[in-house]
């Protein structure tokens, strides 16, 4: 969408990029925790827009909660003052980890009660709230979407509670039997990584005039729960098996998670909608990952 170098991909130590991430345009080192270091960045490319995607998955935050909170909360403020000073643009994903056991779970509303009880979520929520302040009080302008559980054909997940959804179409593919550790009958939102890529980019050219909600948008576009992505990959794959040996930790924060979100605020004000339902994108995952594996 943008000429080349117009996009800065931003990295810390041992997660250097590469393959297109790297040949496609230029790269710093960009630890969210360093103020200093985020904003030469932004005026040696004469940054307008920082997506700020920085964060510690919610299983993994649970095991490491003060460093959780340390990259999303004071990883958040350094960003929004560097924007506030430099005049940038900011997205930073919230989630439906933001969401906890007293919300509403069918057709969550978009405004409504959000009391997590994990890490994860009070950092989202926090987000939320922090990124509407620096909107207010100082006029940044920060937008952002609560991302569902988010499925790739590229990169397998780090340490979230919807990974189940990318792993077990990788067993399926590699004629591997999967173990979930969701229970059957849980049901969260799911997006495919197309869809997700395009909320991102959409919301922050939307009109702002046209903006009455900013931190944070419900987007969604599926619901499942394992015994149905199950059945779905066995219409490709009859002979693919699947066995539960459910995660405690991960299985209390899907419990506190809705079960499908409503999204008419976001149709409604920068005209979200979504690309891929189940079937389109089990296809696609499933002819991409065969052609990644030389299947």
């Amino acid at each position: 969408m943008y000429p080349d170098g117009n996009i800065v991909a931003g990295y810390i130590p041992g997660a250097e990029p590469k393959g297109i991430l790297l040949e496609s345009g230029p790269a710093e080192l960009a630890d969210v925790r360093n103020a200093q270091q985020l904003a030469a960045i932004v005026d040696k490319y004469r940054i307008d827009t920082i997506y700020n995607l920085a964060a510690l998955l919610s299983a993994v935050a649970e095991r490491k909660p003060l460093l959780a909170w340390d990259i999303q909360m004071n990883g958040l403020i350094n960003i929004l003052e560097v924007a506030r000073e430099k005049g940038c643009a900011v997205f930073t994903p919230s989630s439906i980890g933001s969401f906890g056991p007293e919300t509403p779970h069918m057709n969550t509303p978009q405004d409504t009660i959000q009391r997590p009880r994990s890490m994860y979520g009070v950092t989202k929520v926090a987000t939320e709230l922090l990124s509407d302040y620096y909107f207010h009080k100082y006029g940044v302008d920060t937008r952002s979407v609560r991302f569902p559980g988010l499925i790739s054909n590229v990169t397998l997940p780090g340490g979230g509670t919807t990974d189940y959804a990318v792993e077990i179409y990788y067993a399926a593919v590699k004629g591997e039997e999967f173990v979930c550790p969701i229970a059957a009958g849980t049901y969260m939102d799911m997006m495919y990584m197309p869809d997700a890529l395009k909320a991102a980019v959409d919301i922050m050219n939307a009109d702002p005039s046209r903006l009455i909600h900013r931190n944070s948008f419900n987007i969604a576009s599926m619901s499942f729960d394992p015994e149905i992505l199950y059945n779905k990959i066995r219409e490709t794959y009859p002979d693919f098996k699947m066995r539960y040996e459910v995660d405690p930790v991960r299985q209390a924060i899907a419990d506190s998670w809705p079960d499908k979100m409503d999204d008419s605020c976001a149709r409604a004000e920068w005209d979200w909608k979504p690309t891929y339902g189940l079937d389109e994108m089990t296809a696609d995952m499933i002819a991409c990952l065969k052609k990644k594996f030389n299947l």
